[in-house]
């Protein structure tokens, strides 16, 4: 769905790709970023989002937070980064970057939350009164006060299933009364999940009933006498600089961009946006069995955002190759372990072992087994690889000698 944007406004980092790759510098199985882009998406973002004052807190399990990224990012202007869950947040910290906002997508566990107050995020989320008091108590221990949100919820949410967590808006006052009288803890905000999401039959973005339900908890809240001068209201989902609008004047403060930093929301696979295709997962022929070329699997993750369609991948034994036709793809099933995809060249071409294959999927490395690859260079014509990473942002060494 993302590969016509990517070949059409950033053809020159799949060339760079294909080259690299031919050259032995990237591995397959690889989740490849455009680093100097991934800094330009986010400077156009966070400039945006500063003239209406939001902050911005980064998602970067889809691209396996690796620390070029992330480095680019921060270079890009963010005030920081979300962490989905502990997995996330130890890399952020690890190599020197603010985080933001813990615990929402993923409940910080019972025996990590003093390795999590250790870490210091600006915001902590938590969905009920024995979670605030684990990141009460595990903050006061090493003697400081953390700031905590509330993701509140109501009848007619919108959940992805297995996404279900919250205080229910009628218990929202307790709640905040819990809060207060915790010591190492302090009520700050409230937050949601997802806030916005993409509409199929509009083409565009749209609030959710949960935007709603945010701007009640805020009433309740703000006529509580434990709500801060300034509530923090986090609306994170399909974030990207067309919605930062939206989402202020629906009562945001605090936006979580992802996939909006590598061009690669929902709304980019069926509009041109402000941002740059900047990612792309790249494999190589296997083997041809029986005329049919397969390629390694290992990150063919498919986000359903879509629904089903025809998987398409570029196939080119040399960057010259590049620009031509995609060819379909048998994915295989969700269900079943992606050791290879089946392409389906055609007749009239000839496929040979060793060829890059190059997919624009919407990531999300952090679920695969994919290593993650940063270029930089790449407008200038002179891309290079600045490291390989697995999906916990470990530097990792392919190749053996060269």
């Amino acid at each position: 769905m993302f590969l016509q944007p990517l070949l059409r406004r950033n053809p020159r980092f799949v060339e760079a790709a294909v080259e690299l790759h031919q050259a032995g510098r990237i591995p397959a199985n690889s989740c490849v970023l455009d680093l100097d882009a991934i800094e330009a998406n986010t400077a156009g973002l966070c400039r945006q989002a500063r003239r209406l004052g939001l902050t911005v807190y980064a998602m970067t399990k889809q691209i396996g937070r690796a620390p070029a990224a992330l480095a680019a990012m921060t270079a890009g202007g963010v005030d920081g980064y979300v962490a989905v869950d502990m997995a996330c947040a130890r890399p952020i910290a690890r190599h020197g970057h603010n985080l933001g906002h813990l615990g929402h997508l993923v409940q910080v566990p019972r025996a990590e939350a003093g390795e999590a107050a250790g870490l210091e995020p600006d915001y902590w989320t938590v969905f009920s009164e024995n979670k605030a008091a684990a990141a009460a108590a595990a903050a006061h221990r090493l003697g400081r006060s953390q700031r905590l949100l509330v993701r509140v919820f109501a009848e007619g949410d919108t959940f992805y299933p297995g996404h279900e967590g919250g205080v229910a808006l009628d218990d929202l006052p307790a709640m905040i009364d819990r809060i207060a009288g915790l010591r190492g803890a302090e009520f700050a905000g409230l937050t949601t999940f997802p806030a916005l999401l993409f509409d199929s039959s509009s083409g565009g973005a749209r609030l959710t009933p949960n935007a709603e339900t945010l701007a009640r908890a805020a009433g309740i809240a703000r006529s509580h006498p434990a709500c801060p001068q300034t509530l923090e209201i986090n609306a994170p989902g399909t974030t990207s600089s067309e919605v930062l609008g939206m989402l202020a004047e629906a009562g945001a403060t605090q936006v979580e961009p992802g996939h909006g930093l590598t061009g690669t929301t929902p709304l980019h696979g069926v509009q041109d946006l402000p941002e740059q295709p900047a990612v792309l997962y790249l494999s190589e022929v296997a083997h041809i069995h029986q005329g049919v070329p397969l390629c390694f699997g290992g990150g063919l993750y498919i986000d359903p955002v879509f629904g089903d369609y025809q998987v398409r991948a570029v196939v080119a034994h040399d960057q010259s190759e590049a620009s031509t036709e995609p060819v379909p793809v048998d994915m295989p099933a969700p269900a079943a372990i992606d050791y290879y995809a089946r392409l389906h060249p055609g007749e009239s071409r000839t496929v040979a072992e060793g060829a890059t294959v190059v997919f624009g999927f919407r990531v999300q490395a952090f679920v695969t087994r994919t290593l993650i690859v940063g270029l930089t260079g790449v407008s200038s014509g002179r891309a290079q690889v600045a490291g390989i990473w697995n999906g916990f942002g470990d530097e990792v060494s392919v190749g053996g000698p060269k």
